[in-house]
């Protein structure tokens, strides 16, 4: 469910930016969207194609670039991507680290006609 407000603020921002291109059209939205967000895919894809409907944006596709959790481990600065829930450096065995990359979610760019 937290998906929906998610989806509200990405077609706030996409229909501010094709306004402002004076575009007819959204064509196509493609997000990057972060492993450790727990963000549902299909969820999205459902909120954007019901939020979407009468305005510029209805029709356009919705890509969704996934990018895997990276992890730096405090003690050795080996980074590595963390194995499910085992968040155990492979090198040194040290727990957990500094979160690289899994937590974004963010418009990458939108094509408009």
């Amino acid at each position: 469910m937290h998906e929906l407000p998610v989806t509200e603020q990405i077609i706030k921002v996409v229909l501010e930016h094709a306004r402002k291109a004076d575009a007819h059209r959204v064509v196509q939205v493609n997000l990057v969207i972060g492993d450790l967000t727990s963000f549902v895919d299909e969820s999205i894809q459902f909120y954007f194609d019901f939020l979407a409907r009468g305005t510029e944006a209805e029709g356009a596709a919705l890509h969704i670039r996934r990018m895997p959790a990276r992890v730096r481990c405090h003690a050795c600065q080996h980074e590595f991507a963390p194995d499910g829930v085992d968040w155990r450096c492979p090198r040194c065995g040290n727990l957990g680290g500094e979160v690289l990359s899994g937590r974004e979610s963010y418009i990458e760019s939108i094509e408009v006609e």
